[in-house]
């Protein structure tokens, strides 16, 4: 009993050293998301990353490097590019790159498992945006990007929704973006945005780092050793890469927290090339398949795993082999077995970089709580079931009953409060 107490323990700490780790980046990248809804109007989005043109996809790209290197947010703010305008496959294109060419990322890649892997995570992930842009604009066509775009912005049948986005400014108050970042009110929308992302996905955050703690902990390194093929040449390779993104959907593993799981599967006799396609899977990780669902729909999302699950697998395979041409494709024993502590980075820059993004979310919620005093909040309305924050003139659907406008981010959420009300209804019958 006590063993099984100090697994969950330590499994439960794992997971919360893997929360410090990112929380910097997590509080960075929905803060952009939230900015770029407030500010953003859908033909400036539209003007940079419209089509998936070699130009518009290398800028996808840049702009994703400079972005948060966190799963969550990346997703959150690929959908919000899409939902503005973007290109389906420059906002995929962007959310790869910014989880996969972000510098915090190659940092802690050299720190636990070597420079070797730090130069892999840029190169195999510019290997895979290219493959991305060849592919996805091939499996999901204009028909089926033009149906996921309908998911999320796409109103209801009243005659608000029919006319919802046309002939209406985009920023709820109608200024242009330049005097709207120059003041109180821009920001506090911006806050909203930030706040209420993030309460929409608290859910799926909370449980992707619980479950990565267990997997880190839990699972000992002679479970991973036994699943990977050695020894068979390119077929060994090629199971890893293949089953490298396997273990990271059911590991529920994400963003920079992927990098302590990656060192404990390159010591259990993990290839080269899978360690680096499990480390690009943190965009496929279960919890972020179930945000991709909601925020596309079930179908679209079958496809993306497809596509991105080859992507990852395929630039894995390359970036081994590219290494190995030029004689840098480390072994096991040229940079360690497993994990190091966490100390040699978690009281360091990302201790201070915490602290800072904790000050940042403070003044943020604060912005959030006190924006009707600096004139926000005109125009937006708040989704009773997830919690998003709605634009009233381009909302994703609408339901109107005894009187009441009720606003949400997309039908689901509507179709989830219809059903609550009705179930509430019919048990107050007598």
């Amino acid at each position: 009993m006590t063993d099984v107490l100090d697994t969950i323990g330590n499994s439960l700490a794992d997971g919360w050293w893997m929360f410090w780790e990112t929380l910097w980046a997590l509080v960075l990248g929905f803060a952009l998301s939230g900015a770029v809804q407030a500010f953003v109007s859908r033909a400036e989005m539209q003007r940079a990353l419209g089509d998936h043109k070699p130009r518009t996809i290398a800028k996808a790209g840049f702009f994703g490097a400079a972005s948060s290197s966190c799963s969550y947010a990346a997703s959150a703010l690929a959908k919000t590019l899409f939902a503005r305008g973007a290109d389906f496959t420059a906002a995929q294109a962007f959310m790869f790159a910014s989880t996969n060419l972000v510098v915090e990322l190659g940092v802690v890649l050299w720190l636990l498992i070597g420079w070797e892997f730090a130069a892999a995570e840029f190169v195999g992930g510019t290997i895979m945006i290219v493959l991305l842009a060849v592919v996805l604009p091939r499996v999901v066509d204009d028909s089926a990007a033009r149906r996921a775009r309908e998911h999320l912005t796409a109103a209801d049948d009243d005659e608000h929704d029919r006319h919802a986005g046309h002939g209406q400014p985009d920023e709820s108050d109608g200024r242009p973006w330049r005097q709207r970042i120059r003041s109180f009110a821009g920001w506090s929308d911006a806050a909203g945005y930030t706040i209420s992302d993030l309460t929409m996905l608290r859910r799926e955050i909370v449980i992707g780092f619980v479950i990565a703690g267990f997997a880190d902990v839990a699972v000992p390194t002679s479970f991973w050793r036994s699943l990977f093929l050695t020894g068979h040449g390119f077929w060994s390779s090629l199971e890893n890469v293949v089953l490298g993104p396997f273990l990271a959907i059911i590991s529920f593993v994400c963003s920079i927290g992927n990098v302590p799981l990656a060192a404990a599967l390159w010591g259990g006799g993990i290839s080269f090339g899978g360690v680096v396609a499990f480390v690009f899977a943190d965009l496929i990780a279960l919890p972020l398949l179930l945000i991709y669902r909601k925020y596309y729909g079930t179908a679209l999302t079958l496809r993306l795993l497809a596509v991105f699950w080859a992507t990852m697998s395929i630039a894995g395979l390359a970036t081994e082999a590219l290494f190995k041409a030029v004689n840098i494709a480390p072994t096991a024993t040229s940079t360690g077995d497993g994990m190091v502590g966490r100390d040699v980075f978690g009281l360091n820059y990302t201790t201070v970089l915490d602290f800072v993004a904790l000050a940042g979310f403070a003044v943020l919620y604060w912005l959030y709580r006190h924006r009707e005093h600096f004139g926000g909040g005109a125009g937006y309305a708040k989704d009773p079931v997830c919690g998003m924050q709605v634009e009233k003139a381009n909302p994703g659907a609408v339901s109107r009953r005894d009187g009441i406008t009720t606003y949400f981010c997309s039908d689901h959420c509507k179709d989830r409060h219809v059903a609550h009300d009705e179930g509430s209804a019919a048990a107050n019958r007598p």
